[in-house]
């Protein structure tokens, strides 16, 4: 007897082949073995090429159009949730395990502190109460059959997906042991945390769940589909500063953002723009903005002309709390806080590094508490002490200088003073004609009242316009990013670890 043979083809680059003893007598039969032979967790449709039409694609609906050596086309089911339906994940059922919830506005919050595993189906939640008891009573581990682990594994790549897309492993790791810290009965017996094997579960789930997502065009991953190449990582956009809200979706046609970005620049040509105005259409068009940051990479200078109230204080300050959902008024906070230690510890440096703080120590005068000069004092010292070069981001010249001095900086700030004051690589200036921030050799933004405050727009702009720190710099924007500011979980290099942990003893 001839055996039923179908090519199978699940993405271009997943064909498979399978040969069959006896002829499936309905569709449905013929889609549960596709299911098991591909190993494939979601809903799907059938088409196949009807040699009728050329070998054209045709819905499959009935077997005997099917010839005995056919070619057939998985077609992922796709669907949208409601806010409405997702907030309520223990209703969810495990037949809609495989549902990809497509975010209806921007994140409001970043990674939290204690993740926390939300309830799954009812009956899944049940037999994990009943295997806890057993757990508690006779330490017996949990058997976790498929259909239970299908519907934790989905559950959770949710619920970390309205935080992060692309988790790390230490992100995956937290959650794995929040999950049996919540279900003891999932610990594994084989793996000395009692949670590896979740955690790897976790790192292919969240990887087939942004597959849904792109097929559902999702922007945030949708941007990468086409460096997808197997073990090529070079040039993927993704958050890499523990951006909240990276490339969110666009919550109206593009044509209409547009419309309201044109209305937005024409309101700041006004003398006085109304800063509500502002502020509410700034809101509005974040997503149309991000695509043409991140995806369209357009220059800085093309930037300022379309988005000229992105290159305000106020608008900076906004724009990086809806990047990273964090106030950064918490620079100046954590500077303030730090400042006493910072001092301490410059007094305290020997060799090179002692003398060139030693320099900067003797120019202020520590006895009258001036802030502004205390800040300054501490962010000319913390490039000295993580072995940075600021020698290209500090920039210093005099009102009557040309662009000459700083045409070649790539990010930097630029001190302007008059033309008799001094001039030097550990001269200190706290009372500058402005500061100036320089982006691409070009002054981005100018007049600004102190070195600290330019400091601080800068480093909202490097998220805002998605910089990469300078590389002379990056210890010391590193260590204001995940030290002061909080942002990132990742381990510290040695040196500011080393550095961090005499601020915190």
């Amino acid at each position: 007897m001839e055996r039923f043979k179908i090519r199978v083809i699940v993405t271009d680059q997943d064909v498979e082949k399978v040969a069959l003893d006896v002829r499936p007598q309905t569709v449905e039969e013929l889609k549960e073995i596709v299911r098991r032979h591909c190993n494939l967790q979601y809903e799907f449709n059938m088409m196949y090429e009807d040699p009728d039409f050329g070998n054209a694609l045709c819905n499959l609906n009935n077997m005997d159009e099917v010839p005995a050596a056919a070619t057939v086309k998985v077609v992922p089911l796709i669907t949208s949730v409601s806010p409405e339906v997702t907030s309520n994940s223990s209703d969810i059922s495990i037949s809609s395990a495989d549902t990809v919830i497509l975010p209806s506005s921007s994140r409001t919050q970043g990674w939290p502190e204690v993740f926390s595993i939300p309830n799954f189906s009812v009956d899944v939640e049940f037999r994990l109460r009943q295997a806890n008891l057993a757990y508690l009573k006779d330490n017996k581990t949990f058997k976790c059959p498929w259909d239970i682990k299908r519907n934790i594994l989905q559950v959770l790549s949710e619920e970390i997906y309205k935080f992060d897309t692309y988790p790390d492993e230490n992100r995956l790791h937290e959650v794995a042991r929040a999950l049996i810290g919540k279900h003891p009965c999932l610990t594994e017996a084989g793996c000395t945390d009692g949670c590896s094997g979740w955690k790897n579960s976790l790192y292919y789930k969240m990887g087939n769940f942004r597959t849904k997502l792109r097929k559902a065009g999702c922007a945030e991953v949708s941007i990468n589909s086409s460096k997808n190449t197997p073990g090529v990582s070079k040039g993927l956009k993704r958050p890499k500063r523990c951006e909240v809200n990276f490339l969110p979706e666009l919550p109206e046609r593009e044509e209409t953002l547009e419309a309201v970005r044109f209305l937005l620049a024409e309101e700041m040509k006004k003398k006085n723009p109304n800063a509500t105005t502002v502020a509410s259409k700034m809101d509005q068009t974040f997503s149309l903005r991000r695509r043409e940051i991140v995806d369209v990479e357009t220059p800085v200078e093309t930037l300022k002309e379309r988005w000229p109230a992105l290159f305000t204080e106020r608008q900076v300050f906004s724009e990086f709390n809806r990047i990273a959902a964090t106030n950064l008024n918490d620079f100046f906070e954590a500077l303030d806080r730090y400042t006493p230690k910072f001092v301490s510890i410059f007094k305290t440096k020997g060799g090179g590094v002692g003398e060139t703080l030693t320099e900067f120590l003797q120019q202020i005068d520590l006895r009258k508490q001036d802030v502004t000069a205390l800040r300054t004092l501490v962010l000319r010292g913390l490039p000295v002490l993580l072995g940075d070069d600021p020698s290209d981001f500090y920039k210093t010249c005099s009102v009557t200088d040309d662009d000459g001095v700083w045409a070649q900086v790539s990010i930097g700030l630029l001190t302007v003073v008059d033309e008799d004051a001094p001039v030097g690589p550990n001269v200190i200036h706290l009372e500058p004609v402005s500061t100036a921030i320089i982006i691409e050799g070009s002054v981005i933004m100018d007049d600004l009242k102190s070195l600290p405050e330019a400091l601080c727009i800068l480093f909202g702009l490097s998220y805002a316009l998605h910089l990469d720190y300078p590389k002379s710099m990056k210890n010391t924007l590193n260590f204001i990013q995940k030290v002061m500011l909080g942002l990132g979980h990742n381990k510290l290099p040695p040196k500011l670890q080393s550095l961090k942990n005499v601020l915190l003893s």
